[in-house]
Order: C-alpha cells, then structure tokens, then sequence
C-alpha cells in the first residue's frame, strides 16, 4: 500500500513541476517513514554543549571581516504566512515600526552594510508559492537592491500531505493548495541546488552565506562573524545564546556520543518523558538561533557526493489537513530543520553571539515589544535596546492572538515599557494614548472591555470601563 502512495506521491510532484531533487529527497524521507522512523534524539545518545566559541572573544581585523562580508549572501526565510497571528500574507510585510515592514527594515540593513563596508552582499529570500508574489512587489521600489544580476528570490519546495493510515497524498477539493506543504527549512538546501541558485552564486564569486528568518530582526549583517567564519576553516556554523527560563522551548546543539559531532535536537525530536531534560536551561545551556553560516563550496560538494540528499534528521509533523478544521483528516508533514545540517559536514562549529542577534516576532507578545520604547531603531536599520531590561509580556490570546484583534486594542499606539518588569493581560483591555507601564502591571478579566490610562503599574491600577 505504501509503495502505490509513494508512486501517487511522486507523480503528483513532477505534474506540479517540483524539482528532480526535491522529488529524491521527499522518497528519501518516505521511506523512513515506511520503516516507522520517529526521528527521535533520546537524552542518553547526547552530551550536552558547555564551553562554544565566544564572539565577544574574538579578534578580527576590519581588513579581513570586510573581505570575508564581500564574499558573503544574506539569506532570509521568508515562505512563512503568519498565519499563527491572522495573517493572510508574507509575515515579513508587517509594519513594524513607523509603518516600516520586517521587509523595509532588512533592506536597510543590508543597504547600510554595503555603505560600510563596501561589501556586494547580495539579498535573496527563500519565499513560498504563498508569500512569493507580495515579497517581490513590496521589493520593486529598492531598485539598487538586486547585485551582479542576481535574482531577489528562489522558491521553497512544496510536497505532498500524507495521510496518516496509509500514506497516501491527501485529497481535499475544497482547497487543494491545503493538500501540500513546506519540507520544513531545512528545504533551503535542496531549493538552492534546484533552483540553479547555489550555482549561479559561485560563478559570481561569492564563498559564504549567512542565513536566519525574515522575522529576526537582530540577525543583521555582521562583517565581524563573517571574518570569524572565513578564518574558521569550518564548513558551517551555528550561532548560539545563552538559554534563560523563557527559552526552554529553544532547539539546542549538543553533542553525539556515537562520533562527537555536533548535532541540533528540537522539540519535536524530543519524547514527551524527556522533556524535562530538553527545558533544562542549566543542563543544555545554549540554545540555537536559526541563525548559521555556511561555506558554499563545501554544500555543493556534498550535494554531489550525496546526490542531493544530505539526510538530515527526519521530523514526522502530524496535522489536520485543514489546520482550522479539527475535523479533517489527520496528516504527516516530512520535514526537516536548516540548523541540522551541521551534523552533515565534519568540523561544524558554532558560536555564542549578543541576545541583540535574536530578536524574533513570533506572537504578537514580542511584536508589542518592537513597537515600544523598549527599542529604537538607528540609521543602519537595526534594533537598538534602551531599557535596562526587557518585560515579559503576556497577553490573553482570547483578545491579542490576531494582528487585527491586536492592533484594535493598540489602536493609539503601544505604551511606553521603557520601565516595566512585566505586562500580563487577561480579558478585553484597550490601551490608550501615552499609557506609561511601570514594575508589574496585571490586568485581570472584567468580564467586559475596559480602557487602561495613564500611568500604570500593579494589578488593574489607572484603569477605567470602557
């Protein structure tokens, strides 16, 4: 049975013009399935990472970190819909700040980069078939973007949803666009080979690139982690910081026991008993930014030797087919992690940078972050923290989850958190114009909506009904 699905799998891919190599990698991982592969760390297979590298304890010239950024592409992920917060659209097309997007912000970034260092540094998001045609009109008006005719883009891979009972492609004609999905990130590869881009990148004469999500406003170009990356040697790298108590969710390196590579272990490679050890900040110390660094030569290689397959460890993703729908039938999504690859080349390496590298948006509990005083943003487009600190925020998804539910309550703008240790939020809260938070401010549910004014800070303090 499973061998008829992965033949009705396989067509179904090369009709919608997939690319020979995703089509091999999807059978590579369809077959571990067959063979009832869980894609599992366990706890005891593991040491954990302790002492990495330091960027604050390295030393490269300007002379060098500027050779190494000329050499270098800036990648974004950017197939992701946002559709956790409502969104129908390129998460990367939220305005962050002063109706600047993620996308205007990134672009200045780089724009900035380039006057620095005098580097090419080329942009190329990784979009999906979703996110791919606002991407590229949001970006027409950056008409010096583009570099040595490069493309601005190449496209994520989509394949099949399988069924869970047999493991065939998933029908579903009320919307068949729901019938496929991303491999996961860790698609990058294979889309740059198959894209024709990985190629085009060496002909022009770039070495290196530097990759993180189009949400993560701290990883901007970097010439220092560049220089430290060419002068490595090292194939791949990861940047890593410093895990807290609100980052125990955080996929982490540790090593292998079986060879002593370096490996990355998410949660969903994680079983439910051993998720005590997985949350265990002290135990696992650093966590991975989805942040890396990788040497474009070396990837082309091994793509070559491996006939395209790296093998990176399989992530069995099971979903509805419908994810708003509990009902629908319940599907397998093949997956794979970006950051796993560092298990693929011998002497990956990885790094502990500033937490100002990780900035992302991924609730509207952060985004309310970046739109406070708690950052500005200076000319080269990045995010500067001016608190001392950073609040925990949580607000009640009843009445926050969505970016339109969010921005209504928002409507005059976010409140100055400048010295707030903690905002939690439960009910229907409003925030007006020019409300200070100050220490802890709890609202709870009233059972109604109310309006928060002024200067507040403790349990439901300056409030009023709305």
């Amino acid at each position: 049975m499973s061998e008829s699905g992965l033949r009705q799998a396989q067509d179904k891919m090369r009709d919608a013009g997939v690319s020979r190599a995703a089509i091999d990698v999807f059978t590579h991982y369809y077959h571990q399935l067959e063979e009832g592969a869980t894609g599992l760390i366990p706890e005891d297979s593991i040491s954990p990472l302790t002492d990495p590298p330091r960027l604050d304890a390295v030393e490269v010239s300007a002379e060098a970190a500027s050779e190494a950024l000329d050499a270098t592409v800036v990648i974004k992920l950017n197939g992701g819909l946002g559709t956790s917060m409502g969104m129908d659209r390129a998460k990367s097309l939220l305005p962050v700040r002063d109706d600047q997007t993620f996308l205007d912000l990134i672009v200045g970034q780089v724009r900035a980069a380039r006057a620095e260092t005098g580097a090419r540094l080329p942009l190329l998001f990784m979009n999906s078939f979703r996110t791919r045609d606002d991407t590229l009109a949001a970006l027409a008006p950056y008409e010096d973007l583009p570099v040595d005719d490069l493309p601005l883009d190449f496209m994520q891979n989509s394949e099949p949803k399988l069924l869970v009972d047999d493991l065939t492609p998933v029908s579903w004609p009320d919307d068949p666009s729901l019938e496929w999905c991303p491999p996961g990130h860790g698609d990058i590869y294979t889309a740059l080979e198959g894209s024709g881009i990985l190629d085009l990148l060496l002909e022009k004469g770039f070495r290196y690139a530097s990759v993180s999500n189009s949400d993560n406003l701290g990883a901007a170009p970097n010439a220092e982690i560049a220089g430290w990356f060419a002068a490595s040697g090292a194939p791949y790298a990861a940047e890593l910081c410093r895990r807290t108590a609100n980052d125990r969710k955080g996929g982490h390196l540790a090593i292998r026991r079986a060879d002593g590579q370096l490996i990355l272990r998410d949660t969903a490679q994680t079983s439910d008993e051993e998720m005590h050890w997985f949350t265990d900040e002290h135990r696992h110390p650093y966590f991975h930014t989805n942040n890396l660094w990788f040497d474009l030569r070396v990837l082309r290689d091994a793509l070559a030797e491996r006939e395209s397959v790296l093998g990176l460890p399989l992530i069995k993703n099971t979903k509805n087919v419908d994810p708003s729908d509990p009902s629908s039938p319940k599907v397998i999504q093949i997956e794979t992690a970006m950051g796993a690859a560092i298990e693929v080349f011998a002497g990956a390496t990885a790094i502990v940078v500033g937490r100002d590298r990780f900035l992302p948006v991924k609730t509207t509990n952060e985004l309310l972050l970046l739109r406070s005083d708690v950052f500005d943003i200076d000319p080269s487009g990045r995010l500067v923290q001016i608190a001392d600190r950073l609040p925990t925020i949580d607000l009640d998804p009843s009445h926050y989850k969505t970016i339109d539910a969010f921005d209504a309550r928002f409507a005059e703008g976010a409140p100055s958190l400048r010295g707030a240790d903690s905002v939690t939020v439960r009910g229907d809260w409003r925030f007006a114009a020019d409300v200070e938070v100050t220490g802890d401010l709890t609202l709870e549910d009233t059972g109604e909506p109310a309006t928060v004014t002024g200067s507040v800070g403790g349990p439901a303090s300056g409030t009023t009904p709305a």
